[in-house]
């Protein structure tokens, strides 16, 4: 099992708040600008944003080589081009579809929908032949009645809002995200990864704003602060964090810690939106929150009892 260090913890803790308040320049942005533009435009700032990084660090990498080695040496080398593309791909689905729900529900709905990959990494885990414990099987039941009271009002005849069903259908992506994280960066450098992703899934985003919508300059500058923090905050920073947290950080804990993003973006929402949750939806909320936590902390618990059978 991995040694959680202190710093990792650090880290996800600040990835958890970047992201959580991060769905209200989110939300602000879609004011003015579609979401293919949007979202195109602030995960090619991410990448912007730590392209200078890492040439310099590339620059003073090289300074220390022998003369002879410094031509051979290349900034993405295929692995990491191949893992960040991957990544690209994916990232592009899960926020593509997170951004498309804001034309429908609010920022701190989405937040917590969107914390429903804490219960798809495990299943998902099935099919890389893990077993699931019971406690696993008890938290995706509790988040499932939780994301009914979130979601569904049986008073309504309207039944499951459009922004609820995109945000689910985000949190599967992200899971998958999560899971190849897991996998690909302790083989490479992990800023030159989630730069690759960012490039990737920008450029595909811009390809289908231009197909899909109609972007407006005006529109965009009118839309600067949320994209600048979406971009340099959410992008570059925050997803940079997650994939060097996860690296210092044992799995069950860091998906703990990630998933706090869904009370920020609640709170962030609350505070600056104005945002106002009925009774029900915070009831579902906090089932739904009681249930991820459960989920994250069923391997250690189950763990425990099986050391004090034995």
């Amino acid at each position: 099992m991995k040694k959680t260090q202190f710093k990792g913890v650090i880290i996800l803790l600040l990835t958890a708040f970047i992201w959580g308040s991060s769905f209200v320049a989110q939300s602000v942005g879609m004011d003015s600008v579609e979401a293919f533009t949007f979202n195109g435009i602030r995960t090619l700032m991410g990448a912007t944003v730590l392209l200078p990084v890492i040439l310099i660090r590339e620059l003073f990498a090289v300074k220390k080589l022998p003369a002879g080695e410094r031509k051979s040496v290349k900034i993405f080398d295929k692995k990491t081009l191949l893992f960040g593309s991957i990544l690209g791909v994916v990232l592009c689905f899960a926020s593509n579809l997170q951004q498309f729900a804001f034309y429908y529900t609010d920022s701190g709905k989405i937040a917590f929908v969107t914390a429903f990959y804490m219960f798809f990494v495990p299943i998902f885990g099935i099919f890389l032949k893990k077993r699931l414990s019971f406690l696993t099987w008890l938290s995706v039941l509790g988040g499932c009645v939780g994301m009914y009271f979130l979601c569904i009002d049986p008073s309504s005849s309207s039944g499951i809002n459009q922004g609820d069903i995109l945000a689910f259908l985000c949190s599967i992506f992200y899971a998958v995200q999560i899971l190849c994280i897991e996998k690909f960066a302790p083989q490479v450098d992990g800023i030159k990864l989630s730069c690759i992703q960012f490039a990737v899934s920008g450029t595909i985003s811009c390809i289908l704003m231009f197909i899909f919508e109609t972007p407006n300059i005006t529109n965009i500058l009118s839309a600067t602060t949320p994209l600048l923090y979406s971009g340099v905050m959410s992008c570059g920073l925050a997803y940079t964090f997650q994939i060097v947290g996860q690296k210092y950080t044992e799995a069950t804990l860091a998906s703990l810690l990630m998933c706090l993003e869904s009370v920020f973006g609640v709170l962030c929402g609350a505070v600056i939106l104005h945002e106002v949750l009925t009774g029900r939806e915070i009831a579902g909320c906090v089932i739904m929150f009681a249930a991820i936590i459960l989920s994250q902390l069923s391997e250690i618990i189950t763990a425990k009892i099986k050391s004090k059978r034995t």
